[in-house]
């Protein structure tokens, strides 16, 4: 039985530092800053959401989420919803392969001018990726072996990142590269909304412990029954919070839309005056 103290208001203090986590944050932003000096102009509306991707990634896994994201599955499931909703987001408004792009030599440009980055890069190649990673990773024994084995859990953290950030960039549209229409964004987003939905109500249904290694994890003195509960919160906040924070996001892809809208009438309507038509 792990032997963690249950959680109170008191642990919001604490924090679970890790060298080999610190380091890849460190050295993403020491390359990224690397990269806008290199690449002369580079706009501060890009810079600043990568900063901040990088920060909340830190307080999603080396603050108290990560003191009890295993033991805790609700905890667990709200740091996946700051990785992939949240912190990834935020990576793709930092537009970091544009940077790579303008940074770069001429080997690295034809990289990303490559058969596979165009592949990684494509539309339909995020989506499926969002539509398989979610519900792969809590509805299948992965879950499971995430909690026995704490590379896993990292490998997963990553795959969150990695996921989301190839989400978003196609329904933000501000990267190079394959794009979809500005209207065709809010429904590329609201078409992965009930993945979110599925894989959170399952979680809610379940009538049985779904994770067996979870026994082990949960904190000490944790009965069966608080297990299964803390799984059914856990999939109210996929189901509830990932739903909601999908709604955000296509705010802004709203805004974008109507302006490139405005702006492509006012174009259609200057070539006609300039017809006489």
């Amino acid at each position: 039985m792990n032997m963690t103290a249950p959680f109170s208001w008191h642990h919001l203090d604490q924090w679970h530092l890790g060298l080999v986590p610190l380091v890849l944050l460190v050295g993403a932003l020491v390359l990224y800053l690397w990269g806008v000096r290199r690449a002369g102009q580079w706009s501060n509306a890009r810079t600043w959401p990568f900063v901040a991707g990088l920060i909340v990634t830190f307080l999603a896994t080396q603050s108290v989420l990560g003191v009890y994201d295993m033991a805790y599955f609700s905890a667990h499931m709200i740091e996946h919803l700051a990785l992939i909703m949240v912190a990834a987001p935020l990576f793709a408004l930092g537009a970091p392969l544009d940077l790579c792009y303008a940074a770069g030599g001429v080997r690295l440009r034809a990289v990303l001018d490559g058969r596979v980055m165009s592949v990684l890069t494509h539309p339909l190649f995020g989506f499926a990726a969002y539509f398989v990673v979610i519900p792969l990773t809590h509805l299948t024994g992965l879950a499971n072996e995430m909690m026995l084995h704490m590379w896993v859990h990292h490998a997963e953290q990553v795959a969150f990142l990695v996921t989301g950030y190839l989400f978003f960039r196609v329904a933000f549209g501000l990267e190079r590269g394959r794009t979809l229409h500005p209207g065709l964004r809010l429904v590329f987003v609201m078409a992965a909304v009930p993945v979110d939905t599925f894989t959170g109500l399952a979680l809610v249904m379940s009538s049985a412990l779904p994770f067996p290694a979870y026994a082990a994890m949960a904190p000490a003195g944790a009965s069966p029954a608080w297990m299964l509960s803390n799984v059914h919160l856990g999939g109210a906040i996929m189901w509830i919070g990932g739903d909601a924070l999908m709604l955000l996001a296509c705010i802004p892809i709203t805004v974008a839309w109507v302006r490139w809208e405005t702006r492509r009438t006012a174009e259609i309507d200057a070539e006609l005056d300039r017809l006489g038509i």
